[in-house]
C-alpha cells in the first residue's frame, strides 16, 4: 500500500530540486539587480556575497516551512491521499509556470504561485469530497480552508506592491537631496550617518527580525525582547563611528560597503523568506508520510491532523536546498534574462527599451506629468532651485581611447534598494508571512527610478508600460496558478495514472522551453544596439554598418527563397512561421534606427558626415527589410483566405527570380562580411539581368490575363511580389552605391 505513496516522495524530492533551479532562475532578480546593476563590485564578488547569504538564509526559513503544511488549508479535514495528491499538482503546476516565466524573461513571483497552487488543489480536492458527502453543502468549503490565514496573506503581498513602491520612492527622493550625484564630494559626516543608519536598519531586521521563529532565537531570546530600542540606539552610534573611521582612516566608500553588506542581507531575506516555496511542499509531504507509514492505517481515512502541529525541519535539508540554490546562481542562464528586465526597467537614462508603450501607460505619464505641473505651480522658485540642483547628473568626459560601460544607476540609488527591500522582507518573515520578495523587490526598485527622475519623458512611457507589463504578469500568475494546480489535483484524484503522464509532460515542455531559450540566446547576440560611451570612428562605422548589411542580405535570402517555396506548396502554416520572422527582422532594423541618437553621439568629431552614411544604410536596409515583409504578408494573406494557387508558369518565373536573387543576396552577404568593398561592379550586371527577368514575367502575366488567367486574386498577388522584389533590388543597389561613394572618399 506504501509503494505508490513512496515513488510520489521520489517523484517529489525530484521535482523540488528542479523547483530550486528554476524558482531561482526567476528570484536571481531580487537580490543581484541592484548589485550588478550599480557596478560598484565585480560580478563574481557580488555572486560570493549572494551566495554565502543564500546559505545562511536557508538555515534560518525553517519557521516558513509551516505555510505548505496549515498555512492554505486545514490539515484536519483531509486524509493522506488528499495531500499527497494535493503536493503532487502544486509541484508539478509550479514548476511548470516558473519554466514558462524563466523562458519570457519576466520576473514573477514564486509565493504567489505558491500560494495560489496551494489553495487551487486544496479547493478541488475539498469539492471532491463535499461532493461525496450528502451531509455537506458548498458553503462547507470554509471549514477545509484556511480562510483567515490565506485572506491575510493574499492581502500581504497585495499591500506590499503599494508599501514598496511609497517606501523605496520616498526613501530615494531623501536620500538624493541629501547625496545629490556627486555624492563622492560629500562631507564625511553625511557617509558616516547614512552608513549608520544604512547597516543598523540592516542587522537589527536580518539578524533579530529576520532569525525570529528559527531555532536560533531561541538562545538570543532573552536579551532581544524588551530591549528594542537600547539595541537600535546602540547599533546606531557604533556603525555610525565604524562608518566614520572607514571612510576618514582608510577612504573606503561606505556606499560600496553597503552595498556588499545589502547583497548579502537581501540574499540572505530572500532565502529565508522564499524557500518555503521551492521545499516547502516536499518537506510537508515527507512529514506526512512519516506520520502515516507508522500509522497502520489506510491512506484513504487516515487525519492529517497531525500537519498542524509543529515540525522541527531538517537543518541538513535545509542546507541541502542552499547548495542548490547557489550552483543554480553561477549557472543558469534564464536568471540572467530576468536580471536585465529588472535593470532596465529601473535603469538611469535612455537606452534600448524592452516593452512597448499601451493606452494606459501614456494616460499614467500625461497624469503624472499634470500633477507635476501642478505640484512646480505651488513650489516657490528658490525650492525648485535647490531640488533640481540635487538631481543635475554631472557630465562623463572620456578621452578618445577610452572605453566605459556606464552603470544602470549609482550607488546611491543600489544602496537603497537593497536596505529597503531587505528591511521590508524580514519584518514580513518575522511575521512568518511568506511575502512575494519579487513583488518587493521589483517595487522598491520602480519607487527608486521615479523619485530618482529615471524616467524621463523620453523613457516614462516605456518603463511604465513595462512596469504595468510585469505587474500583469504576476497577477496572471495567480489566476494560472489557481486553475491549472486545480486541474491537475482532479486529473491525479481521477487515477494516479496521471502523475507518470505529467511528470513526462514537465520534462519535454522544460526541455522545449530550455532549447527555445538558448537559441533566443544566441539571437540576441547577434543583435548590436549603440549603447556605449567610446568614441567611433569611420572605420568604426564601415564595420558597424557591414556587419548588419551581412546578416540582413543573409536573412532576407532564406526568407525570400521560404516565401517562394511555400507559396508555391500552399503551406499556411510554413508562411506564418516565415511572417513571425519577416516581422522579427524589421523590429531589430527599428531598434537600430531607434538608437542612431546614441550612434550619432559617440562619433568622432571628425567623422561626422559619417553620421549622413549610417542614416541612408539603415534607411535602405529598412526599405529592404518592409519590401519582403509585404511580399510575406501578402503570400500569407492570398493562402489564408483559401485564395486560388499560383500556377505553374507563375510559381517557375518565382522560382528563377528567387535564384538570382539569392546570388545577388549571397554575394553581397560575402563582399560585407569579408569587407571586400572593390567588388561591388560585377552585381550591377547582374542586378540588371534579375531586373529584366522581373519585367518580362509581368510582361507574360499581362499576356495570360488577355489568354486563360482568370483569377484576379492571383494576378493581384503576382503582380505585388514582382513589383516589390523590383523595390527590393533598387533598395540594395542604392545602399550599394552608397557604400561604394562613401568607402572610396575614405580612402582619397
Amino acid at each position: 500500500m506504501g509503494d505508490p505513496y513512496v515513488l510520489m516522495l521520489v517523484a517529489l524530492a525530484a521535482l523540488a530540486i528542479v523547483d530550486l533551479v528554476v524558482g531561482v532562475s526567476n528570484d536571481a532578480v531580487n537580490f543581484l539587480n541592484s548589485a550588478i546593476g550599480s557596478k560598484a563590485i565585480s560580478v563574481r564578488n557580488i555572486m560570493i556575497i549572494a551566495s554565502v547569504g543564500v546559505f545562511f538564509g536557508a538555515v534560518s526559513s525553517s519557521g516558513m516551512m509551516e505555510v505548505a503544511r496549515k498555512g492554505i488549508f486545514n490539515p484536519s479535514m483531509f486524509v493522506f491521499q488528499d495531500v499527497m495528491f494535493i503536493f503532487m499538482a502544486v509541484m508539478i503546476t509550479d514548476i511548470l509556470l516558473l519554466d514558462l516565466f524563466n523562458s519570457l524573461g519576466m520576473p514573477t513571483s514564486t509565493t504567489v504561485s505558491i500560494v495560489f497552487e496551494l489553495l487551487g488543489s486544496a479547493v478541488v480536492i475539498a469539492f471532491i469530497k463535499i461532493s461525496q458527502n450528502d451531509a455537506e453543502g458548498i458553503a462547507s468549503i470554509w471549514k477545509y480552508i484556511n480562510y483567515d490565514t490565506a485572506t491575510d496573506i493574499i492581502l500581504g503581498i497585495l499591500l506590499s506592491v503599494v508599501v514598496a513602491f511609497s517606501v523605496g520612492a520616498i526613501v530615494q527622493y531623501f536620500s538624493r537631496l541629501i547625496y545629490s550625484f556627486n555624492f563622492a564630494s560629500r562631507p564625511t559626516y553625511i557617509n558616516s550617518l547614512f552608513g549608520g543608519f544604512a547597516i543598523t536598519a540592516i542587522t537589527y531586521f536580518i539578524i533579530i527580525k529576520g532569525l525570529k521563529g528559527t531555532d536560533f532565537y531561541e538562545n538570543i531570546a532573552h536579551v532581544m525582547e524588551g530591549n528594542t530600542i537600547s539595541i537600535i540606539a546602540i547599533s546606531f552610534i557604533l556603525w555610525t563611528v565604524l562608518s566614520y573611521l572607514l571612510t576618514k582612516i582608510f577612504k573606503l566608500n561606505i556606499l560600496v560597503l553597503i552595498i556588499g553588506i545589502g547583497t548579502f542581507s537581501l540574499a540572505m531575506a530572500f532565502a529565508g523568506n522564499d524557500l518555503v516555496n521551492f521545499i516547502g511542499v516536499p518537506i510537508a509531504a515527507l512529514n506526512s508520510y512519516e506520520t502515516w507509514s507508522v500509522s497502520g492505517v489506510d491512506a484513504e481515512v487516515f487525519s492529517m491532523a497531525s500537519l498542524a502541529a509543529k515540525v522541527k525541519s531538517n537543518v541538513w535539508l535545509l542546507l541541502l536546498a542552499g547548495l542548490i540554490m547557489v550552483i543554480t546562481l553561477w549557472t543558469s542562464s534564464k536568471a540572467k534574462s530576468v536580471i536585465e528586465t529588472g535593470i532596465n526597467l529601473s535603469r538611469q537614462g535612455e537606452g534600448h527599451e524592452k516593452f512597448q508603450p499601451n493606452n494606459v501607460s501614456r494616460v499614467v505619464v500625461r497624469f503624472a506629468m499634470f500633477v507635476n505641473v501642478g505640484i512646480n505651480y505651488v513650489l516657490p522658485e528658490k525650492t525648485k532651485t535647490f531640488i533640481n540642483s540635487k538631481f543635475e547628473k554631472p557630465s562623463v568626459k572620456l578621452p578618445n581611447d577610452k572605453t566605459i560601460e556606464m552603470p544602470a544607476f549609482d550607488l546611491v540609488r543600489a544602496s537603497v534598494n537593497l536596505v529597503m527591500a531587505s528591511v521590508l522582507i524580514s519584518i514580513a518573515t518575522s511575521m512568518k508571512l511568506p511575502l512575494s520578495t519579487t513583488y518587493v523587490t521589483f517595487m522598491v526598485a520602480m519607487g527608486t527610478s521615479l523619485a530618482d527622475r529615471a524616467w524621463g519623458r523620453e523613457s516614462a512611457v516605456y518603463r511604465v508600460a513595462g512596469v504595468l507589463n510585469v505587474i500583469g504578469g504576476w497577477f496572471l500568475t495567480a489566476l494560472v496558478a489557481f486553475v491549472a494546480a486545480g486541474i491537475v489535483a482532479y486529473l491525479i484524484h481521477l487515477h494516479i495514472i496521471f502523475i507518470p503522464i505529467l511528470l513526462v509532460a514537465v520534462a519535454a515542455l522544460i526541455t522545449k522551453n530550455s532549447i527555445a531559450h538558448r537559441k533566443k540566446t544566441q539571437e540576441i547576440k547577434r543583435k548590436t544596439y549603440i549603447e556605449r560611451s567610446e568614441l567611433i570612428t569611420i572605420n568604426g562605422v564601415i564595420d558597424e554598418s557591414s556587419g548588419h548589411v551581412s546578416e540582413v542580405a543573409t536573412r532576407i535570402d532564406k526568407l525570400y527563397t521560404h516565401v517562394v517555396n511555400d507559396l508555391a506548396n500552399h503551406d499556411l502554416n510554413k508562411l506564418r512561421k516565415t511572417d513571425k520572422h519577416v516581422e522579427k527582422l524589421n523590429d531589430e532594423i527599428d531598434d537600430l534606427k531607434d538608437n542612431v541618437f546614441y550612434f550619432i553621439k559617440s562619433l568622432d568629431e571628425t567623422s561626422v558626415q559619417a553620421s549622413k552614411f549610417y542614416i541612408s544604410i539603415l534607411g535602405y536596409l529598412q526599405d529592404a527589410a518592409q519590401s519582403i515583409s509585404y511580399i510575406s504578408r501578402a503570400s500569407f494573406k492570398h493562402v489564408n483566405n483559401n485564395h486560388k494557387n499560383l500556377k505553374k508558369g507563375q510559381i517557375k518565373d518565382l522560382k528563377l527570380i528567387n535564384n538570382e536573387l539569392s546570388t545577388i543576396l549571397g554575394i553581397i552577404s560575402t563582399i560585407f562580411k569579408e569587407r571586400k568593398f572593390d567588388d561591388l561592379n560585377p552585381l550591377l550586371i547582374q542586378k540588371r539581368e534579375l531586373l529584366s527577368n522581373v519585367s518580362l514575367s509581368i510582361e507574360k502575366q499581362v499576356a495570360r490575363i488577355r489568354t486563360d488567367e482568370t483569377s484576379p486574386k492571383n494576378t493581384t498577388l503576382y503582380f505585388s511580389i514582382l513589383l516589390e522584389t523590383k523595390d527590393l533590388m533598387k533598395a540594395l543597389m542604392n545602399l550599394l552605391e552608397t557604400y561604394e561613394e562613401f568607402y572610396l572618399s575614405t580612402k582619397v
